[in-house]
């Protein structure tokens, strides 16, 4: 893991998105496609928006969704559908997109994607951290065992109250108990990770993820045995670091 440390959050987007561009291009070069994930939450806006203006070949690019509340419809303001088709898919043209519906029935939708992404090596993966230290939404304590792509997972009470904190929920009640999430074992898989992390409300779970030992109750700690991990922090998040 390479930790890099920007003066703002709208620096930090912008190297992140550099590195996690090369990286996209580079596969092209190489292989003629590229396959990515995508996160979502807000501190993936200013990733995302310099992302989107590089100079990258969109339609040699697949993608993949990295987690989605069960029972959200695609038209809520917090659903993650909503978030990557308007934020990102429709912005770039890819080749493909590979949503994550978990409206109906979520065991059946795991099965569908572990389909599809089983057949494919991920080249970047571009994350964050909650504050709680979840990895996508395996929230402590994650299953680091299991090899299943995507699974159903239960949302924690500190997990619940930082998407209603965000904003895209009025109310606690409101927020999705459960969720479809890509597992911990099926991002390690990656070639490469990219994940931002912004934000004074991020200190605690950054520190346990850099500096803290790896364990399943800091979920994103595990990014430490990844070697092409680089993780992106602005002054606020990195203000607990020891260095």
């Amino acid at each position: 893991m390479e930790v890099i440390i920007s003066e703002t959050k709208q620096k930090l987007g912008a190297v992140a998105a550099s590195k996690g561009a090369q990286i996209i291009q580079e596969s092209i070069k190489n292989n003629g496609k590229a396959t990515i994930i995508v996160a979502t939450g807000a501190s993936q806006f200013e990733m995302l928006n310099e992302l989107i203006k590089k100079d990258i070949d969109w339609s040699k690019v697949t993608g993949f969704h990295l987690d989605e509340y069960i029972g959200m419809s695609v038209d809520h303001p917090a659903s993650f559908r909503k978030y990557l088709k308007e934020r990102f898919v429709d912005k770039v043209g890819l080749k493909s997109f590979y949503y994550i519906n978990a409206e109906s029935d979520p065991e059946k939708e795991c099965e569908r994607l572990k389909e599809i992404i089983s057949k494919v090596q991920i080249d970047v993966a571009f994350i964050g951290v909650g504050e709680n230290g979840h990895l996508a939404f395996n929230d402590p304590p994650a299953d680091f065992e299991t090899e299943e792509p995507y699974i159903v997972v239960n949302l924690d009470e500190d997990c619940r109250k930082q998407q209603m904190g965000e904003g895209w929920f009025d109310v606690i009640e409101d927020v999705p108990k459960q969720a479809i999430s890509m597992g911990v074992q099926q991002i390690l898989k990656s070639n490469s990770i990219i994940c931002a992390a912004p934000d004074a409300r991020k200190a605690t779970a950054v520190k346990g993820v850099v500096e803290g030992e790896i364990t399943p109750m800091v979920p994103a700690s595990i990014l430490q045995k990844h070697n092409k991990t680089w993780i992106y922090l602005d002054n606020d998040s990195a203000n607990m670091l020891s260095d």
